[in-house]
């Protein structure tokens, strides 16, 4: 796909995108990288043999290239890559699974210049990368503040399981904007003096909107770890609890098993034992027993 940047990106052919003063955005495949890269004189070897596994710029004598690593927001664990090679003319997307392109197309379906440029571009290229964002962060606040009213209200939700899936996210989410902060001041730093000044502030702009996204995921990284933290010591409560309950329980019986020890013994002299009294007593006594040490228990309100 060949496009220039005119008031919209326009389609057009290879030619004039070498050859026109207009700048360009191209989106190619490896195969079509490898069997014509010459053309388009920026001197650089990509390599396509190394896995993609960051987001990065790389400042070239006479180029800048990169790759995008994005997670996939409907599942965070997988990802789409895909690299880039750019200087003054315009930008080329070596890209074998066309994710470049969908972001492209929303371009050409939603975007509209009164001062086309590559910087602005390139500025609308990396904010529909981060988009819908906002909304998925708002999303992820909002499970976490159900998993602690949960919790704070005793409801059995299995949600609470889910905060290490919830973590997870989150630490993505904020690798993902750290490597693009570290793209988008590389771009602003304009090194090879490829961009206007005046259009770097776009950059600048793009690096301001993933900081506030980057704070937001801190926030959250910090919520979800109070959430934890909160589940622990209700755990922990509960555990408590249970000991309590069967120490009491111990307390309570220690006598009744040390009057069953005593009697099992089976002395020959035991007066207890030729008393018509002996057996009544002893169970009046067992059954007071308890009585006396729940009485007691409430009291001090251990239990």
């Amino acid at each position: 796909m060949f496009y220039q940047i005119k008031e919209t990106l326009t389609k057009t052919t290879l030619e004039n995108c070498i050859l026109e003063n207009v700048p360009y955005v191209i989106v190619i495949d490896s195969n079509f990288w490898n069997k014509n890269k010459e053309i388009f004189n920026l001197e650089i070897d990509i390599d396509f043999e190394n896995e993609i596994n960051s987001t990065k710029a790389e400042v070239n004598f006479d180029s800048l290239t990169g790759t995008f690593y994005i997670p996939k927001r409907e599942n965070l664990e997988e990802n789409e890559s895909f690299s880039f090679a750019l200087d003054e003319k315009g930008i080329i997307f070596i890209d074998d699974n066309k994710y470049s392109e969908k972001i492209i197309n929303k371009i050409l379906k939603t975007k509209k210049w009164k001062y086309p440029s590559l910087e602005r571009f390139i500025y609308d290229f990396l904010e529909i990368i981060v988009d819908k964002d906002f909304e998925l962060l708002e999303t992820v606040e909002q499970h976490l503040i159900k998993i602690e009213y949960d919790l704070l209200n005793n409801i059995d939700n299995k949600s609470v399981e889910n905060l290490n899936d919830v973590r997870s996210t989150l630490l993505s989410l904020k690798v993902h904007y750290e490597h693009l902060i570290y793209l988008s001041q590389e771009l602003e730093e304009n090194e090879n003096e490829y961009f206007n000044i005046d259009n770097l502030r776009y950059f600048h702009l793009f690096s301001s909107r993933i900081s506030r996204l980057q704070n937001r995921v801190n926030y959250l990284r910090e919520y979800n770890m109070q959430i934890r933290d909160l589940q622990k010591n209700q755990m922990d409560q509960k555990q408590n609890k249970i000991i309590s309950t069967l120490t009491i329980i111990t307390t309570i019986f220690l006598p009744l098993t040390l009057i069953a020890g005593w009697y099992g013994m089976n002395f020959k002299y035991m007066p207890e034992l030729n008393s018509p009294l002996g057996y009544p007593v002893v169970i009046i006594v067992s059954i007071l027993i308890p009585i006396i040490s729940i009485t007691f228990f409430k009291y001090k309100k251990w239990i």
